[in-house]
């Protein structure tokens, strides 16, 4: 079985990464550039992931999407959250529309497909999960359901999404990362680009929560303070 797999070098794809890698013969990753704050950071991750694992890594460059409004295209300014509200439905919700970029998964997914039929591979491996899910409706298992329902169509060999983490929060996949020694010290989840985590943008707080009940280290912040 041979896997494409959507590389953000985010905490989710770095664990559906070693999901993937552990379940197939072969995988490819892909990592899209489309104007996001952290694309620089992004990229650099997934490459030592990447050539850590010994896997061919394409980046996919977007431009069109730079022109787009949105706060992580640096459009806008990115929503301000603590630690407090990130159970806050309300208040998430309006964080999701804040960071939203117009269609992503779908033209995520579409081109990992063609990736996938092009190269003869079975899966399209994400990283979604049931707390992004809670907001993002395009991560839900209702999404991927029809996603898979229209590469039946889409598709001449019936390329199909694997998602590993859909029913797991982000503890879980702490949890599940560290079980199966995915690479999480080259996972960065920050919505910014610098030389460190900012430590207070929504995805820092969720991760930095789910180290916390997970009861471990991170393993990034551990490597950059040595």
């Amino acid at each position: 079985m041979r896997s494409i797999v959507l590389l953000s070098s985010g905490l989710d794809s770095t664990v559906a990464f070693k999901e993937a890698y552990d379940k197939c013969d072969e995988v490819l990753c892909l990592t899209f550039d489309y104007g996001q704050r952290a694309r620089k950071k992004e990229i650099e991750f997934a490459k030592a992931i990447c050539e850590r694992f010994r896997v061919k890594h394409i980046i996919i460059d977007l431009p069109w999407y730079r022109s787009f409004r949105g706060a992580l295209t640096g459009k806008e300014e990115l929503p301000e959250i603590s630690g407090s509200d990130l159970d806050d439905k309300e208040i998430t919700r309006r964080t999701a529309r804040q960071v939203w970029v117009p269609a992503r998964n779908v033209v995520f997914l579409g081109v990992a497909a063609a990736f996938a039929e092009n190269y003869g591979c079975d899966l399209v491996t994400t990283g979604f999960d049931a707390e992004e899910a809670a907001t993002f409706p395009d991560n839900t298992p209702e999404f991927v359901e029809s996603f898979n329902e229209m590469l039946k169509f889409g598709t001449l060999t019936h390329v199909s999404v694997y998602t590993p983490l859909i029913s797991l929060d982000k503890a879980g996949i702490v949890k599940r990362g560290l079980e199966i020694d995915a690479p999480l010290d080259w996972s960065w989840s920050c919505y910014e680009g610098n030389e460190r985590p900012c430590m207070v943008c929504e995805s820092c707080l969720r991760r930095k929560r789910a180290f916390d009940i997970a009861g471990a280290e991170d393993p990034l912040l551990k490597r950059l303070r040595n």
